[in-house]
């Protein structure tokens, strides 16, 4: 979850990589760091707090001369957030130095083993016993540094990104991973190492993404050389083209990207199904699918792994794969699905989703599942990602990237392509009338414009956050289809206004949250026309009786429950199968302008990253 800058080539190092840690921030910012080589010697800064505060600290320590560097953000494991435990970490001589994204499991022996042979420590970081490993096998050993780091690497057990640079070998840096991500971008005569490609597109759009257990030996005017860890062997790099532009990585006017990335959604679920969806013709295309219809229709089954909002998103999927396609589906938490022993078999699908592609939890439940031979087709959002390189098929969502901390438009593409799968499976199966098929396609055409609408609400969800930004506690209700989005709502509140809020199941509100019920206790209710609407408008009248604070969203035009809700939040009609597209918009809303409103780190709130690379 940390963020790994580094530069090699004929350019001032500094500037890129501070904008590069910067574009990064996102990953980890309890700390920030950066070493410079000055041709000389190593020139290194770090600091808790974010990478302005570094800018701060460079500018009254360090010269910032140099053509080679290094810079990391952190996002705490080992040790708390300060100073000294910030990267970048240098080795006992100060030859070394490393930054590093991921966990170490062992280093507490390596630690140990270390100090018996002089070594000494100045923070409680997995990292440092790492750069110190890697030079105590190079001082045994009489190796260059790439062998050094080769070594030592297959003696740890854990997850890594790493750059690291040894002021004896000037002209060089060297990069491993293991479960975290890391790019690699090619310019002229020069490379940018990087956890993402956003540090470095404006200088390139050529990249190489590591696979796991590789390593590389970035060396200024050469060619690149990637290895096996393992082994040794050599390995063909293949380069990328990116696919994103300065433009999507930047805020555009808006004052927060998740407010920026809200405001896409119309845009980025039509970009999700162009070339895709075909109503007018009553066809969906989508080579994952068609190259690999039989394993869907003959599925015994369909498991769904994910995390956060990407679970959410596969709890909607669930009831849509069940209704359309009449396949049977399960819904895990990929953090505890790949720690069970789950009965899985060849028959089985395996659904993975994941914003960036790069959630360890998801990857290790991908791992298994392979293992035990059932297909694993992959929804994520970043080309290139570990994701849609370990699983056997899969679509990306178009979203572009997602730099906001709280997921919003990754929500909606995720549900988005997983609806267009459901629509496939179901033509292929017959499962659902010619004229609902046709209705369906038709409907998801219209959602981008009816996102639009929706997005209308925002002054009244700005002036509802106005009455609750002072509560401690919300309620989240919801039913079938919009079960999830209550959840998704709260998670939302949660992330970024440090409210405590749950969502729940509307009837479940009796079987206990119902006591937690007063004048003090808002409660968000989604209650569209379409679905389980009398049940909802009973679950509203049992908390008006209990004086609680009712936030309703309904279908435009619904006096019902406008009669009986304190606020309302209007969108427009959809069937009930598309409307958590629509209903989670204001909840949105409603979460960005409490959390303004409370003074909140919107775009980076305490204690979460954006890519959780780590256990």
């Amino acid at each position: 979850m940390c963020g790994i800058v580094g530069y090699i080539g004929h350019r001032e190092a500094y500037p890129i990589i501070i904008k590069g840690l910067k574009r990064l921030e996102y990953r980890g910012y309890d700390s920030a760091g950066v070493v410079l080589y000055d041709e000389k010697d190593l020139k290194l800064s770090k600091t808790k707090g974010k990478v302005s505060d570094l800018e701060e600290r460079v500018a009254k320590e360090i010269s910032t001369k140099g053509t080679i560097g290094i810079g990391h953000t952190r996002w705490a494991t080992h040790g708390v957030p300060n100073d000294v435990n910030s990267h970048p970490h240098l080795s006992n001589s100060g030859n070394l130095a490393i930054i590093h994204n991921g966990i170490i499991e062992n280093y507490e022996p390596l630690k140990k083993e270390l100090i018996k042979r002089g070594y000494t420590f100045k923070s409680d970081t997995d990292t440092e016993v790492l750069v110190n490993l890697i030079e105590e096998v190079q001082k045994n050993e009489n190796i260059k540094l790439g062998k050094a780091v080769q070594i030592a690497l297959n003696q740890v057990v854990g997850a890594y990104a790493i750059c690291v640079f040894d002021k004896q070998k000037p002209d060089e840096i060297v990069v491993a991973r293991l479960g975290s991500p890391l790019a690699i971008g090619i310019g002229e005569n020069e490379f940018f190492i990087a956890s993402d490609a956003s540090p470095f597109i404006e200088y390139t759009s050529n990249a190489i993404y590591l696979e796991d257990e590789e390593m590389a030996i970035v060396r200024l005017n050469k060619d690149l050389k990637i290895r096996k860890i393992k082994d040794d062997s050599l390995v063909d790099p293949y380069i990328q083209e990116l696919q994103m532009n300065l433009e999507q990585i930047e805020k555009g006017g808006y004052d927060h990207f998740m407010m920026k990335e809200i405001y896409e959604q119309p845009n980025v679920i039509k970009d999700t199904y162009r070339g895709r969806l075909h109503a007018n013709e009553g066809l969906i295309k989508m080579a994952g699918i068609e190259d690999n219809i039989d394993k869907f229709i003959n599925a015994q089954r369909i498991l769904i792994v994910a995390c956060g909002t990407s679970w959410h998103a596969g709890l909607v999927a669930e009831y849509i794969f069940e209704e359309f396609a009449r396949i049977p589906v399960e819904v895990e938490y990929a953090s505890e699905f790949r720690y069970r022993n789950p009965i899985i078999g060849d028959k089985d699908v395996l659904i993975a989703i994941s914003q960036s592609g790069e959630t360890a939890d998801t990857l290790a439940a991908i791992k298994l599942a392979k293992e035990k031979g059932a297909f694993v087709f992959g929804v994520c959002n970043v080309v290139g990602s570990s994701i849609s390189r370990e699983t056997h098929a899969g679509a990306y969502t178009h979203a572009g990237p997602e730099i906001g901390v709280a997921s919003t438009k990754a929500f909606t593409t995720q549900i988005t392509v997983l609806t267009m799968i459901a629509l496939r499976l179901a033509k292929a199966k017959g499962t659902l009338s010619i004229s609902d098929y046709h209705r369906y396609l038709s409907e998801l055409e219209t959602i981008p414009e009816k996102v639009s609408e929706a997005l209308h609400t925002n002054d009244s969800a700005k002036a509802i956050a106005t009455v609750f930004k002072d509560a401690t506690n919300f309620l989240y209700l919801g039913r079938g289809y919009n079960f999830p989005v209550a959840l998704e709502g709260a998670l939302k509140l949660k992330e970024i206004s440090y409210i405590h809020a749950e969502g729940y199941p509307a009837a479940e509100m009796k079987h206990g949250p119902i006591a937690l019920i007063d004048e003090q206790m808002p409660v968000v209710v989604i209650a569209p026309k379409q679905g389980h609407y009398d049940k909802v408008v009973s679950n509203i009248q049992e908390i008006k009786s209990r004086s609680g604070k009712i936030i309703a969203v309904v279908t435009k035009g619904d006096e019902q429950v406008r009669a009986l809700a304190d606020h309302v939040i209007e969108i427009p009609e959809t069937s009930d199968a598309m409307s958590p597209l629509l209903t989670t918009i204001p909840l949105q809303l409603l979460s960005y302008h409490i959390a303004v409103m409370r003074g909140c780190n919107v775009d980076q709130p305490r204690n979460l990253a954006k890519s959780v690379t780590v256990e």
